[in-house]
């Protein structure tokens, strides 16, 4: 089936043809049939496989049509939330993009930004509206942003929601919502919680869609696991980015500190990179996405705060330089690559300290993980071909050390003779 099979507003289709859809994705084909009935919708898909359009193209059929008919304006008519900046700043996109020559109108609503143009803005026409939970309570609160008519509520990235402790706002924002209304949850993972959230305010009739639900990694991603010691992986870092100049490329560290630790061992090595996390203000974080997403800069260096749902177009390749904290994050981690018809790689560098959590994420994915073996020799080459002064000088002392340790092992050797 392809998109011009869909019997979507022409404007719609205009917007679709031109961001060069042609067929939907799984989760696409099973999602668009069921939203455009009215039907609630509990979808589960893994990262990459096209989840915003899956609810982005019928909301925007079904917002357009109403505008044809409606000559005043209505208020909000759907919220999408999302835990994240950057997914609001996405999705935002994805919508506008899509329904370009709608007339439906999106707005992105999140915090580290003035209010005072949001508020603005929402003094205007907005019939959809992308929003982080703070921001919109904030404005909610202060009598800026009124949600009486909305008719359709959006919860992305459900499981990531509920980790960053917004499971009150949810359960706020839906008591405050008309009781007539359709509900979509959509997630790359799911448990126990969020299907408790999920079956609380969706519809007993709600259709459930699981894509791949016992491989959540993508089968576009060719990933890999090296055992390598946390003193080393700026080595072995270094050189996958010198083997792969022209490759974009996401690193993931665990903590804002080791984003510029790692950050600044790169520039030692005369490696350009960029840092993401959260003590970088709003502005910052658009900047270094933009300078990314443009390929201005080819290695970013980020937390978990990059991993989920965000769309940056070609990366190339995801190094997972710590393990995450979660298991379900490895998934998230390396699903920034091989989106959706594309191939990417990955490689996590697993310490000692850390095959506990390896353990876990394989239990949580159903496979084991292919191992790349590292020996000794590999380690010392690593260093030796560093860029780095302080790392050439460290790995040649360590050289001449083990070349007079192996040469005075060989003298009492031959005094024993």
């Amino acid at each position: 089936m392809k998109f011009i099979d869909y019997h979507l507003a022409e404007e719609l289709q205009e917007g679709i043809t031109e961001l060069g859809f042609k067929r939907p994705t799984d989760i696409q084909y099973k999602s668009i049939s069921s939203i455009l009935k009215g039907e609630d919708v509990l979808a589960v898909a893994q990262t990459g496989t096209g989840k915003t359009a899956a609810f982005a193209i019928p909301i925007l059929h079904m917002l357009h049509h109403k505008r044809l008919n409606e000559r005043r304006r209505d208020g909000i008519k759907c919220i999408v939330m999302v835990p994240t900046h950057e997914l609001a700043i996405q999705i935002t996109e994805v919508f506008q993009e899509l329904g370009r020559y709608t007339k439906v109108k999106t707005f992105g609503l999140y915090g580290g930004v003035d209010q005072d143009p949001q508020i603005e803005q929402l003094g205007k026409r907005v019939d959809i509206l992308v929003a982080t939970p703070g921001r919109m309570f904030d404005l909610m609160s202060q009598g800026h942003l009124r949600i009486h008519r909305v008719e359709i509520l959006v919860i992305d990235e459900a499981d990531h929601i509920l980790d960053l402790g917004f499971i009150k706002d949810v359960k706020d924002l839906t008591s405050q919502l008309p009781r007539k209304r359709q509900t979509l949850f959509f997630s790359a993972t799911i448990n126990q919680k969020i299907k408790k959230l999920a079956y609380g305010l969706i519809r007993q009739s709600a259709i459930r869609i699981q894509i791949s639900p016992k491989d959540p990694v993508s089968k576009n991603v060719n990933h890999a696991v090296a055992f390598i010691e946390m003193d080393n992986k700026r080595f072995f870092l270094e050189q996958i980015i010198n083997d792969n100049p022209t490759k974009k490329m996401l690193v993931f560290v665990r903590t804002k500190v080791r984003a510029e630790r790692v950050s600044k061992a790169m520039t030692r090595a005369k490696i350009e990179t960029l840092t993401i996390h959260s003590d970088k203000d709003q502005a910052m974080r658009d900047t270094v996405m933009e300078l990314f997403r443009t390929g201005q800069t080819k290695v970013l260096i980020a937390t978990d705060i990059t991993a989920r749902g965000i769309d940056i177009a070609d990366v190339d390749f995801v190094v997972n330089y710590d393990l995450p904290d979660k298991a379900e994050n490895y998934v998230h981690r390396i699903g920034r690559t091989g989106r959706g018809k594309k191939r990417g790689d990955a490689i996590s560098f697993c310490s000692s300290n850390e095959t506990e959590m390896l353990q876990e994420i394989e239990q949580y994915i159903h496979n084991g993980i292919k191992v790349i073996e590292v020996s000794k020799d590999a380690v010392q080459d690593a260093k030796l071909l560093s860029n780095s002064k302080e790392n050439r000088i460290e790995a040649l002392i360590k050289e001449i050390e083990e070349t007079e340790n192996r040469q005075r092992k060989n003298k009492k050797r031959r005094k024993r003779k």
